[in-house]
């Protein structure tokens, strides 16, 4: 059993029932798969402990933001927002592992998806026909967005990432996104009509 992201600190109860809901426990999970380092992805990691006994894979730079041997700059106006409200979270006492480009874990390839955050990490298993986009992208009425600047450390960048994940991963039917409703079919179809609504100006979509 594979977690994937793991909401805010005040989403405990709901990701217990919803595990429970499913026929299993937080003990049955194998493995954690984080998207990205931001309060609602990482909060209930450490209120899951001690049943949670599971390591955690997640992009280099936001591993050291969630283990704490480094800190956002506030530099960056979403660096200084985590920075902001960093003490909501606590650092899980779980084994946390970096993931590198195209490593498979699992059923899944790791694709270096950052923008939103410097380490952000999508996750696709083409075995399974799904993408985990964590806030690479937003959805609304079906359709897939940029992550907006409010949200996003650099959005050039994200916007270089679509059509990086675009080119590189296999297609897939259901996208699931951190904010919106997850696409059951499409979903590789949706990222491509994205790219194609940006067109490419000076190596940038």
């Amino acid at each position: 059993m594979t977690l994937v992201d793991a909401g805010t600190p005040f989403d405990e109860d709901t990701l217990r029932t919803g595990i429970a809901e499913v026929g299993y426990a937080v003990s049955d999970i194998e493995r954690v798969l984080l998207t990205h380092y931001d309060l609602d992805h990482v909060g209930t990691l450490a209120a899951l402990d001690p049943e949670l006994d599971a390591p955690i894979y997640v992009g280099e730079f936001d591993g050291g933001l969630l283990t704490g041997d480094r800190s956002p700059p506030l530099t960056n106006h979403k660096g200084a927002l985590q920075r902001a409200i960093g003490f909501l979270v606590t650092e899980p006492s779980l084994d946390v592992y970096n993931v590198d480009d195209s490593d498979q874990i699992g059923s899944f390839t790791a694709y270096r998806t950052p923008g939103h955050t410097p380490g952000h990490v999508s996750y696709v298993s083409e075995r399974r026909d799904v993408a985990f986009l964590g806030d690479l992208v937003t959805e609304s009425d079906g359709e897939l967005a940029s992550s907006p600047w409010v949200m996003s450390y650099d959005t050039d960048e994200v916007r270089v990432s679509i059509k990086s994940l675009v080119e590189r991963a296999p297609d897939f039917e259901v996208a699931c996104v951190g904010h919106g409703t997850p696409l059951t079919s499409g979903g590789s179809d949706a990222l491509r009509s994205l790219v194609r609504t940006k067109p490419t100006v000076a190596g940038r979509p």
